[in-house]
């Protein structure tokens, strides 16, 4: 990967660069099949740092001879998270809340962690799923939650596929447009990713409500006439 270089800050370089770098060297030996095989365990519960490496991958778009496609690029990591996004809905529904409670932490799904996607599941449902890529570590328990709740499978790809299809897009274009100090500026803004998804899930619930009340005022209105 040297050929393409990459600015972070030493706080990065330290620790996330050195697995950064080995997870690069696999995309440049086995290029698209290392990249959906890394979302998809990412979203698993693998730990990987997805938002990074799609960045990054984002940067390894960029020039004449590129190392990756943007298009490709773009499909491969859809269909990666995709399938995370299914394998860990089939296991929550397999093995239900005690297992996962019990054995989850193997994959950082630890008692506490289930507890807070718990209560974001409870409270925003499967809008919870769509917008929960924006928040670090609360996409993977949500998709389980959603598995253990019995949550419609149809409904559910229905808001999986649209959060991972906006997530793939949003951080692999940033690092195709802004290049190799895109992974300085995501780092200093990922402490923010939650609250944006908070306030996104708070102004698309609000969307609705109006789009329903307009919706049932304008039936009221047909039925009166």
């Amino acid at each position: 990967m040297s050929r393409h270089p990459l600015e972070m800050p030493g706080k990065f370089r330290r620790l996330e660069r050195v697995i950064l770098e080995h997870l690069l060297e696999l995309i440049d030996q086995y290029g698209y099949i290392a990249l959906y095989g890394l979302l998809a365990l990412g979203i698993v519960g693998i730990p990987v740092p997805d938002e990074i490496l799609m960045t990054t991958v984002g940067t390894l778009t960029i020039g004449e001879d590129p190392l990756l496609h943007y298009g490709l690029s773009l499909t491969v990591s859809f269909s990666g998270a995709m399938t995370g996004m299914i394998v860990s809905y089939c296991l929550g529904r397999a093995v239900g809340k005690p297992f996962l409670y019990k054995y989850g932490r193997w994959v950082k799904l630890t008692p506490d962690r289930l507890a807070v996607a718990e209560r974001w599941f409870c409270k925003y449902g499967l809008w919870a799923v769509a917008f929960g890529y924006y928040v670090p570590g609360l996409r993977h328990f949500t998709c389980y939650l959603s598995g253990v709740s019995n949550v419609n499978f149809f409904r559910y790809l229905l808001f999986a596929g649209s959060g991972a299809l906006v997530w793939c897009t949003t951080f692999l274009t940033l690092g195709h447009l802004i290049g190799r100090n895109a992974p300085v500026l995501l780092h200093a803004i990922e402490p923010y990713l939650g609250i944006c998804a908070i306030a996104a899930v708070a102004l698309a619930a609000a969307g609705y409500m109006v789009y329903r009340h307009r919706r049932n005022k304008r039936a009221s209105s047909a039925d009166s006439e």
